[in-house]
């Protein structure tokens, strides 16, 4: 398959960027690593009138490790975040995360940013935005907002970019000495989870379960907080009788509707009661 007829642009600002963004409104698709939207061109399952590709425009390449936060750019790689060790003893669960994205080539051309703005189901990064309760900076040519990893995604490829904006910046809180751990099954190694689920979680000195926080992905329109299974764990130990209830909860969030080809809704539900029990027992233990 070929792409149909796009007309192409490319910015060396932001400004640029934003400029050609707010002329075409839906008309514009943002290209970084392309890793998503290449293949939906070549299906013709996307059709914009003008394709702007981000990855030279300045200042958008650059992450930093702050006290409060990692910031990366729209157009940072994955393999450039999966391989700093800054990152990695900042945001743990971020790099654990990146290992199972797709495989190394498609990390080196993929961008952290844009499998957030692209919210596929399966994709792991979403879910490890609600859990650290990643901040999302979107910016336009008349505005720039901040907006939480709860309230940015809608549902399947849907989140709450607007015409004419671009999320420039991902902010992943820094998560100390949580432990944190995200765990999928998939068909193959590198292939979109049939389901997973991610968490983070801290621990008193006797056990007890001061905070933690859970998601599942693959198994809906979007990542999936585990609000009743966290308030299940919290100020108490873990024990088996507790890691049963979570199970049972994650099974029921994510219900027994969301089927395809690789599996149905009921195996979905199953694998991610296991996925979750299992999760917080490697928490746990850690």
């Amino acid at each position: 398959m070929k792409p149909p007829p796009i007309s192409f642009s490319r910015p060396a600002t932001l400004n640029g960027v934003l400029g050609v963004l707010g002329e075409h409104g839906d008309d514009a698709r943002v290209l970084a690593g392309g890793q998503s939207l290449v293949p939906a061109l070549n299906f013709r399952l996307a059709h914009p009138e003008v394709l702007v590709d981000i990855g030279r425009a300045e200042g958008l390449n650059r992450f930093e490790v702050t006290e409060d936060f990692v910031a990366i750019g729209a157009a940072v790689t994955q393999r450039a975040v999966e391989k700093s060790p800054e990152v990695a003893a900042a945001c743990p669960l971020l790099v654990q995360a990146l290992r199972l994205v797709g495989h190394v080539q498609n990390r080196n051309r993929g961008t952290v940013v844009g499998s957030l703005a692209h919210a596929d189901p399966a994709a792991e990064l979403p879910a490890v935005a609600l859990v650290l309760d990643a901040s999302l900076v979107v910016q336009s040519k008349a505005e720039t907002r901040i907006v939480s990893a709860g309230e940015f995604f809608f549902g399947a490829f849907t989140t709450a970019l607007r015409p004419g904006e671009l999320l420039v910046e991902a902010r992943f809180p820094v998560t100390g000495r949580a432990r944190t751990t995200v765990m999928e099954i998939s068909p193959r190694s590198g292939d979109f989870a049939i389901a997973g689920v991610a968490g983070r979680m801290n621990l008193d000195a006797s056990g007890a379960v001061t905070d933690a926080a859970l998601a599942l992905f693959g198994v809906g329109g979007a990542a999936i907080r585990l609000g009743e299974a966290e308030e299940h764990l919290a100020g108490r130990p873990i024990s088996e009788a507790g890691l049963s209830a979570v199970a049972a909860m994650a099974s029921s969030a994510a219900g027994t509707d969301y089927g395809d080809v690789h599996a149905g809704g009921e195996y979905r539900s199953r694998v991610s009661g296991e996925l979750t029990r299992r999760a917080v027992a490697q928490m746990a233990a850690a």
